[in-house]
Parts: structure tokens; sequence; C-alpha cells
């Protein structure tokens, strides 16, 4: 096997939530260009048409489905929907995600429960659904979670975004325990500054920027072609024998601290 062979996708079929737009569209756009075929995931098909128009410009199937990761059954329909329409399932990026900036003193249980349940049991419920295939294929899966800065580090007003991406942290390492035996590995990645529709708010503060930019090493904030790159290497056989790691993709900033 060459090294290039070790990175190629061919034939894999893959599925990634919340694929709209950003980080989700960007991670499903370079699975297809590593040979994927891709389902891709949303709360409305017709917001999928740009990714969908971007994955078949690179000769691979995209598949679009309408999903909301917060509703459990629809969560097992949907993947298993997906997995038929692609003839199998071998990849899944649980990337869909919520957030809102509000004062810890201000979080209403609605807000708690619709980050949590987003960002945290939506990817269970997931990744459940998707070993489930897996294991019933017996393939020999991949499943890679879209953890945050927040897993590791605190950040203020955003205390429900923590809880649910350090959580999601402390998931993937108790399903790649867990799932190894079976031949699923469980990774992640955790994108740091890059600006997204979620984020948008951040970065139309100059001065948060400038500060920001001061702690990044890199001296830049990310840009979308930095995340595929990652995803790739843990859903090839590259990474065949690494299970239950999270690969900070940040310029930097969390060895700096």
């Amino acid at each position: 096997m060459t090294t290039t062979s070790m990175f190629d996708l061919t034939g894999r079929k893959a599925l990634v939530t919340g694929a709209s737009r950003g980080l989700g569209q960007a991670i499903a756009v370079a699975l297809a260009e590593a040979g994927a075929d891709v389902a891709v995931t949303a709360r409305s098909v017709d917001r999928l048409a740009g990714t969908v128009s971007a994955i078949a410009a690179t000769g691979r199937t995209a598949s679009p489905h309408a999903l909301e990761v917060t509703d459990v059954e629809h969560c097992r329909r949907v993947i298993t929907n997906a997995a038929d329409a692609l003839g199998g399932l071998d990849i899944l990026v649980n990337n869909a995600g919520y957030e809102e900036i509000v004062p810890s003193l201000d979080v209403e249980e609605a807000l708690w429960d619709k980050i949590v349940s987003t960002n945290l049991k939506g990817a269970f419920f997931c990744a459940q659904a998707a070993a489930r295939r897996m294991q019933a294929d017996k393939t020999a899966g991949a499943i890679i979670n879209l953890c945050s800065l927040t897993s590791y580090v605190g950040v203020p007003t955003a205390a429900p975004y923590g809880a649910s991406k350090s959580g999601l942290m402390g998931m993937t390492h108790t399903l790649a325990t867990e799932w190894a035996p079976r031949g699923i590995r469980v990774n992640a990645i955790a994108p740091g500054y890059f600006r997204t529709a979620m984020t948008d708010v951040f970065y139309e503060d100059a001065d948060w920027q400038a500060s920001m930019l001061g702690k990044i090493p890199m001296g830049r904030f990310g840009a979308m072609d930095d995340v595929g790159g990652a995803v790739i290497f843990l859903a090839s056989r590259a990474s065949a024998y690494i299970t239950g790691q999270c690969i900070p993709i940040d310029g930097g900033f969390l060895a700096s601290i």
C-alpha cells in the first residue's frame, strides 16, 4: 500500500450532519474529493443545494436528507435511509451544532436544552444509529465528532455550548473504547477560531478579532480548507490504529496557553 492510497476514500460511503454551510459543507466536499460518496443532512433539504452541487462537481454521489438531530427516531430513520441510498455507511461526521452567546446568569432552561440536545444528544444517537448499521454490515467504520476549543478551556458566555462540547469529548473516549472491538473507530477534531454563520457575531467586533489573533501563534483565523485534511486522515486507513483522539485545528492556540 502506497502512502497516497492510505488516504484514498474511493468506494467509501460517508454521512455528514449539518452540511449545508460552513465547516460541515467543507468537510462533505473534502470527503468527496478524496473519493467518498456522501450523504449530507440539514434541517431542510433545500439548504443542501450548494453542497450537493459541489459534491457532484467532484464526480461523486451526493445524497441529501432533512434531519432534526434532536429527534432520536428521526435520526435512526434518516441514517438508515441515507445508508440505503448510498449502499452502505463507512464514515459518520457529527458536525450539526448550535450555539447562542448568553451570559451564564441569563441562560434559560429552554436554551440549555436546545444546545445540549443538538450538540451532544444528537451526536450520540447519530453515532449509535451509524454504529448499528456499520456492525450489521460488518464495516470497519470511522466516526468523527466535532468537538471545540471549549472541550478544553472555559469561554465566557458559552456555558451550555462548552458543557455540550466537553461532554462530546468524553463521549468520544467512551465510544472509542467500547466500539474498538467491533472494528469501529471514534475520533474527533476541535476546530479553533473559524468564521462561520454561527460564530459571526464575534467577528463583527474588530477589537475582539485583534485580541484573538494575538493569541493564535499562526497569526490567522481558520479557513474552511483547513479542516478537510484532518477529517480525511481520521476517516481513512492512514489512521487505522488511532481511536479515542481529538485533533485541535487551531493554529497553535491550545499549545500556547
